[in-house]
């Protein structure tokens, strides 16, 4: 049984098109036209950390339903799925990404939906309503059957249900729920459905990156939470390299709350360098979060969390003089790639050339450049330059619905089907209302040493066709 869970407060298919896939390594060089380009510690992931980060064990509670595809029927299973949190903690999820294979322990990381095959997908609101009221957030079956005028409900029909409504909604998928009152509820659930707002990560630090000079605060970072108490961590290296986190006058702080902003205090006679900021909480993350995997497994929006261990970094980059260079990215399912953004906050510009395409980052200024990458296709993209500068963005890109994988049954797991496969297990809910009742990144040394910051792209899949695609980013 789950501790707790939290009621926060047409049919797009995620991309545009998709992208040939890509074998090929590269090696991309850039040029600095100032000295004064710091270090900048490896970042691994497709975006700095926000939020939780879990496990999962598979489907734990679910019935039957029928797929009718391509002139076909296939039975399938569906229900809740289960995750285990790093750091404790359990979640709750529904797939919304059904044509998509799943695999048991693959890692999960909570993302916003524009970075999930939810990203233009206009109906994405009705399944947070769906989720809200339906099953496991409303416990109380009897009172579920009674507002869908279904019949009588289990743990499993009505899980089954929720999630044949969802597909409707999340996949345009043609699916029905085997027993009848799970589909009669599905269909009440698909019919009720309004659009309700995404909501926000359960801990973040906003912004992800800041930079600037030593001898002075960098920042802020304001934390935004629902979590009671957030704790946060020096850098790593804090003892020795004298860097502090601090409030807007240099005191010290440990701890925080919404809306509290920090800085990192930084020593005149630091080298240059980079840190990171941690923060670390226990809440219940918010309904209708979306979770992303490291590997190429289905995504997940989330339908119950007990408290659970949630976290967030954010990194700090800084030089003495000339060029302040700072590389992030996350995923673009709008647009089929990976958005990497490179900002300078220096007062000298540095250039860089990515796919024989040279880009010079003025003073002050800011460029995003999307890499697109095939989708469901790995990606990995270092940046890194002389002197101990290297930061690097990893994961896969699951943005597109498209495809219809054989249907597994149920009796038989298996590592990798389109729904994952597990013996039937009781889930626990906690007391919820019905509708009405639920609330509602630089260098070393400073001199003219830095000559160079060398990207490398290693796109994980089969063909070699790499196009690049730029579009002008908010000034930095």
């Amino acid at each position: 049984m789950f501790s707790k869970f939290a009621a926060p407060t047409g049919r797009g298919r995620g991309i545009a098109r998709r992208i040939a896939a890509a074998a090929l390594t590269s090696g991309l060089v850039a040029t600095s036209a100032a000295a004064g380009a710091g270090a900048a510690a490896a970042d691994d992931g497709a975006h700095r950390q926000v939020g939780a980060v879990a496990t999962l064990d598979g489907l734990k509670t679910f019935d039957r339903a029928t797929l009718r595809a391509n002139g076909e029927s296939h039975p399938i299973p569906a229900g809740l799925f289960e995750m285990t949190v790093d750091g404790g903690g359990r979640l709750k999820t529904y797939c919304v990404d059904l044509h998509n294979p799943t695999q048991v322990q693959a890692k999960y990381l909570e993302a916003p939906a524009a970075q999930t095959s939810l990203a233009a997908n206009r109906d994405a609101g009705r399944i947070r309503w769906i989720l809200r009221n339906s099953f496991p957030q409303v416990d109380d079956l009897a009172a579920l059957a009674k507002a869908a005028g279904s019949g009588p409900l289990t743990q499993r029909t009505a899980a089954a249900g929720t999630q044949v409504a969802i597909w409707r909604y999340s996949d345009g998928a043609d699916v029905e729920a085997l027993d009848p009152a799970a589909e009669k509820l599905a269909d009440w659930l698909h019919k009720r459905a309004r659009d309700i707002a995404e909501p926000r990560a359960s801990l973040s630090l906003e912004p992800s990156t800041v930079s600037g000079r030593p001898g002075g605060r960098l920042g802020p970072v304001t934390v935004r939470t629902d979590a009671d108490r957030v704790s946060l961590a020096p850098p790593a290296d804090a003892a020795a390299s004298g860097v502090r986190v601090t409030d807007a006058a240099g005191k010290p702080v440990t701890s925080a709350v919404n809306g509290t902003k920090v800085y990192l205090d930084v020593p005149a006679d630091a080298p240059d360098g980079s840190a990171t900021l941690t923060a670390q909480a226990m809440t219940s993350v918010p309904v209708g979060r979306a979770f992303i995997s490291t590997t190429r497994s289905q995504a997940q929006i989330l339908a119950g969390s007990s408290e659970s261990t949630v976290s967030a970094t954010a990194g700090a980059t800084w030089a003495a003089k000339g060029a302040i260079p700072a590389f992030s990215a996350k995923r673009n399912c709008a647009e089929g790639g990976l958005d990497v953004t490179a900002a300078n906050t220096g007062d000298a510009p540095f250039t860089f050339e990515l796919g024989g395409v040279e880009h010079t980052i003025a003073a002050g200024r800011s460029r995003t450049v999307t890499v697109p990458v095939a989708e469901d296709q790995s990606y990995d993209v270092t940046v890194s330059a002389p002197g101990g500068f290297s930061e690097s963005f990893k994961g896969v890109l699951d943005c597109a619905t498209t495809g219809l994988a054989a249907p597994a049954s149920a009796a038989s797991p298996a590592a990798e089907t389109p729904v994952s496969q597990l013996a039937p297990a009781s889930a626990g809910g906690s007391s919820a209302g019905l509708e009405g009742d639920l609330a509602a990144t630089g260098g070393s040394d400073a001199t003219p040493m830095i000559t160079g910051i060398a990207i490398t792209l290693v796109v994980i899949g089969g063909g070699a066709i790499f196009f690049l695609r730029e579009k002008p980013a908010p000034e930095e």
